[in-house]
């Protein structure tokens, strides 16, 4: 295993079961970027972990089960499923949050980190934001 493929179980491992945020900032450089389906661009450490932080509050008992992990040099790649129940409130981007809705969440997904001197540099997620609101019922209902 090397030096991507570790930082990047050390990075799930940090958000679920029983979350560590300054484990998580440790994980990622000063400058690093991460690029979301629902926050855009994220940039530095700070931003990236307050991303986090509204993730983890929303969903406290997060899990993940993994699909396909994969390392190529400075990058590691994992695909799998992120569950858990929104106990929490869930940020909008206006700023607002919605109250937590008491629904379970299993979301496919797929993380790419790339690391240079044992910490994150580049991070990209992606997920079915739809999917998601869909699962939280909070989507409208369709009339036909």
């Amino acid at each position: 295993m090397g030096q991507a493929r570790e930082v990047m179980d050390r990075l799930t491992e940090s958000l679920t079961s029983t979350p560590d945020l300054k484990a998580v900032g440790e994980l990622f450089a000063a400058d690093a970027v991460a690029v979301t389906p629902d926050a855009g661009e994220v940039h530095g450490r700070d931003n990236i972990v307050d991303y986090w932080r509204q993730m983890t509050d929303a969903v406290t008992d997060a899990s993940y089960e993994s699909v396909y992990a994969a390392e190529a040099g400075d990058t590691a790649i994992d695909e799998g499923f992120y569950t858990g129940t929104n106990t929490g409130p869930l940020p909008l981007p206006s700023g607002e949050t919605l109250p937590a809705t008491g629904k379970s969440v299993r979301i496919r997904g797929c993380d790419i980190a790339t690391v240079e001197d044992g910490r994150i540099v580049s991070y990209r997620l992606y997920f079915d934001q739809m999917d998601f609101l869909g699962q939280l019922g909070l989507l409208p209902e369709e009339t036909t």
